[in-house]
């Protein structure tokens, strides 16, 4: 499977993936960020469910505390 990942292609070897699961492929399970897919915004609640097909655009922004 092939997406584009923060507006660069990857592939995964994952027949069906999760933005859960792209999350821990990517290192970023448990961490605080905002994900986009395909234009729409991804709650955390909905991470597990929401199933990425071929040629997905996903957008993660990581949060970062500071001022």
């Amino acid at each position: 499977m092939t997406i584009t990942l923060n507006g660069q292609p990857r592939g995964f070897d994952a027949a069906t993936l999760t933005v859960e699961g792209l999350l821990a492929e990517v290192g970023l399970a448990g961490r605080p960020v905002v994900v986009e897919v395909d234009l729409e915004a991804v709650f955390p609640a909905d991470y597990a469910g929401t199933a990425l097909r071929d040629g997905s655009s996903v957008e993660i922004v990581t949060i970062a505390a500071g001022g």
